[in-house]
């Protein structure tokens, strides 16, 4: 089964009911798409309330990719807000937990910075991760090429079989060593995880230094019907390999996201059911 969504319900304007107010855009990107990434958590850690808000509003199959905060994979560039590691993780642990109970947690996605190479160090490292996050079903997303190298590929994908992960497959800018090829392989029967990044190669880099600037255009692409097809092949070799295939378009700078992820699903003629009454035609208008 094929699972489609987008990083996010917060900025797809073409997807939402017009007389709709803010406070309904879950509500009405559930009635579009059976998934989200839950990218707030990346920023901080949500507090209880937010959670059980979101259980509520969405359907009873509706399901969340979490992103782990980013205290956890070493992109934070502050002290940590909390008095101790242990404490970061219990109050995680305590936030996604409620997602869990209601059978609305797809996976947390666990994605390394550009820096985090393939060294014994970092290996380690997923090995601590996962211990303080037993009991989750976890995705790794890697960042740098090192991990993809003809040296280590085979090496990449056992150990996280061994460790029953989940693969991040990711399609991206093919920008040096803080960018990854995609590989379509899974390490898990049951569950793989598909990003897609956009190829906005010169937007990938933050090569001004200037962070604000630079979020605005990273993900800023649009994906051609020639593209998708690409996707859609190495999709359909997952679907092969494993159970379900969860697709999350991440190309939201420009707005295209939704747009590509309602052509990707027509070109895969999937309809979704289930979904919230205020459902609407997926397929109007012209591609």
């Amino acid at each position: 089964m094929i699972q489609i969504g987008l990083t996010g319900w917060g900025d797809h304007p073409t997807i939402y009911d017009p007389s709709s107010t803010a406070k309904e855009k879950l509500l009405d990107y559930s009635a579009h798409f059976p998934i989200v990434e839950l990218d707030s958590t990346f920023y901080a850690i949500q507090p209880e309330r937010n959670i059980r808000k979101w259980i509520a509003e969405t359907p009873d199959n509706f399901r969340f990719v979490v992103k782990a905060y980013q205290g956890m994979t070493g992109h934070n560039r502050e002290p940590l807000p909390y008095t101790s590691i242990d404490e970061m993780y219990q109050l995680f642990r305590l936030s996604v937990t409620p997602l869990q109970e209601a059978g609305k947690l797809a996976m947390i996605l666990v994605q390394f910075p550009p820096w985090f190479d393939c060294t014994k160090e970092n290996v380690d490292e997923i090995r601590m991760i996962c211990e303080r996050l037993y009991g989750f079903d976890i995705a790794i997303e890697f960042r740098h090429q090192s991990w993809y190298s003809s040296t280590y590929l085979n090496g990449t994908l056992k150990f996280l079989r061994d460790f029953n992960l989940i693969h991040s497959v990711c399609d991206e800018p093919q920008a040096g060593e803080g960018s990854i090829p995609l590989v379509a392989s899974t390490s898990r029967p049951d569950k793989v995880l598909v990003r897609l990044h956009g190829r906005n190669v010169h937007g990938w880099r933050n090569a001004t230094g200037d962070d604000q600037a630079w979020r605005k255009v990273r993900y800023l692409y649009n994906y051609n019907e020639v593209e998708l097809q690409e996707i859609q092949q190495a999709v359909e070799k997952l679907t092969a390999e494993t159970k379900e295939v969860f697709v999350i378009f991440n190309n939201n700078s420009g707005g295209h996201a939704a747009r590509n992820a309602q052509q990707f699903q027509k070109m895969l003629n999937i309809n979704y059911e289930s979904m919230t009454p205020k459902q609407l035609n997926f397929f109007e208008g012209e591609w």
